[in-house]
């Protein structure tokens, strides 16, 4: 069986000047942040593909219908048509109440699918078990299931039926209390933390808001808010956010052996190295041949007769020398020139890493 594979190098000339990103871009204000939400439902409507009758459903649905007068024990009710269900969202800093968002639905129990079902009225609880918003509506999925299946019978899926959305499902309730300003000052979080990145920040900022920034450390920016801007939070922000600034970026490959992909940073650097690279391939070929007595004799029987085969093809290695500004440009052409395949050039990767001559973090995933 043949597999390719993707190799997607991603380098730069050394010498070109970066790219600057926008401040709003490269870091998050604290406490402007998503906040995730949960609540356990029930999904009706499901045309008996629900719940084989779980006592955790059937529970649920007898505290739903209590909650219209009707005083029904578990045992008293067939819920095939229903589902018990999680319901995962999550909620922007400042939306107000009245504001939608979106919901994700997953099957608890063993029901097939929940395509076709309808959500009932489930309360969405924070961190801190308060309700924050209502989810409710008809959900869609991306996938579907047919057919009865079993003994004489064909079942037909397609991607994954257990799991639904309702876009814009739950309405906002309580809005989450944010405060973006601490004592005239604000925080700027990076992305990516990294010293030189934050310095670059506060040096960018300070060109333009004198003795208004600092760094206490690589993931952090405070500013201060400046005079003129006293009471108007947002209007700083807004200016803040536009600020362009060059952000460092670390010495990296990254290696994914499922996928067959390598990306590198256009700053990896290596020492003086020579690199040679050959392969064997063992091929075992097994046969199966008849062997059975000449017509008319009078004893001997047909009996199977096995064979196998080994081959052995081991190619020739060749050594390349990396002695001139070792870059990964340059390890890249000399690893295509040697025709390495994907899963052998992260093999190198790997021992060059281990003969202390690759100036870079190796991460494998």
């Amino acid at each position: 069986m043949t597999r390719i594979f993707t190799v997607i190098v991603l380098s730069l000339c050394s010498l070109a000047v970066a790219h600057g990103g926008r401040i709003k871009d490269l870091t998050n204000v604290e406490g402007d942040r998503d906040n995730q939400l949960i609540g356990y439902g029930i999904v009706v409507g499901l045309a008996g593909d629900g719940d084989s009758n779980a006592a955790t459903t059937l529970r649920s649905v007898a505290n739903v219908l209590q909650r219209f007068g009707l005083a029904l024990s578990p045992q008293d009710i067939k819920a095939k048509n229903v589902a018990a269900v999680m319901i995962t969202a999550n909620i922007s800093a400042f939306l107000k109440p009245g504001a939608r968002i979106d919901v994700t639905i997953s099957s608890m129990g063993d029901a097939k699918t929940l395509q076709g079902g309808v959500l009932l009225q489930t309360p969405l609880l924070g961190a801190d078990s308060r309700a924050y918003a209502v989810a409710q509506g008809a959900l869609t999925t991306g996938g579907f299931i047919g057919g009865s299946g079993g003994a004489g019978g064909a079942t037909v899926q397609k991607n994954h039926p257990t799991v639904g959305t309702i876009t814009g499902g739950a309405i906002v309730e309580r809005e989450i209390p944010v405060q973006l300003v601490h004592n005239n000052t604000l925080r700027l979080l990076l992305h990516d933390p990294d010293y030189t990145s934050a310095s670059r920040m506060v040096d960018a900022i300070n060109a333009i808001y004198p003795q208004a920034a600092m760094a206490p450390d690589s993931a952090t920016v405070t500013v201060h808010l400046p005079t003129e801007f006293a009471g108007r939070e947002v209007p700083f922000i807004s200016e803040l956010g536009t600020i362009q600034v060059t952000p460092d970026t670390l010495a990296r490959i990254v290696i994914n052996p499922r996928t067959g992909t390598i990306v590198a940073t256009s700053n990896v650097r290596l020492s003086h190295v020579a690199i040679a690279h050959g392969s064997i391939t063992i091929t075992v070929t097994s046969n199966v041949g008849v062997s059975q007595p000449n017509a008319f004799s009078s004893g001997g029987s047909t009996v199977a007769v096995p064979s196998t085969q080994v081959n052995v093809n081991e190619q020739k290695g060749g050594f390349s020398i990396l002695n001139e500004q070792p870059t990964i440009e340059r390890l890249a052409a000399a690893l295509n020139a040697l025709g390495v395949s994907t899963r052998d050039m992260m093999a190198i990767f790997q021992t060059i890493k281990q003969a202390g001559a690759l100036q870079a973090e190796l991460v494998v995933n």
